[in-house]
């Protein structure tokens, strides 16, 4: 009885004849080879870490925030809030400034704040879907 309830649900998913929409396809096929993704999959794979997504997040309800701050804020050390930091640093997400010993860090662009805002609005969203 389950195998059957799983293959029905595998079936739920999937197509029971193969045919395409050849315009579609043609279409969609050339505007993916105008664009590069692998920088966007560079983004969605940083934000997919827990600890960078936090560190993101905090970075976008103040202006900025220095390595301690941030450190303290998601309950890890600095050395690791520190390589966090730099991997989004290095991958466009924040940028970082220097204060005497202190090192700022900010989101770089917007969009980034637009993204995890709208991650989390849609999250919300889908709480209760089954």
């Amino acid at each position: 009885m389950a195998a059957t309830k799983a293959q029905n649900k595998l079936n739920e998913d999937m197509c029971e004849v193969f045919c395409f929409d050849e315009e579609k396809v043609q279409t969609v096929s050339n505007k993916m080879k105008q664009v590069e993704l692998s920088p966007v999959a560079a983004i969605f794979k940083a934000l997919s870490d827990p600890t960078r997504l936090k560190i993101t997040y905090a970075l976008t309800q103040e202006e900025e925030l220095c390595v301690c701050d941030v450190a303290n804020i998601i309950g890890a050390t600095t050395a690791t809030t520190s390589h966090h930091l730099r991997l989004l640093k290095n991958l466009g997400i924040t940028k970082s400034r220097k204060e005497g010993k202190l090192v700022f860090y900010a989101i770089d662009d917007n969009h980034i704040k637009e993204l995890v805002v709208t991650a989390l609005i849609h999250s919300e969203e889908g709480k209760g879907r089954d």
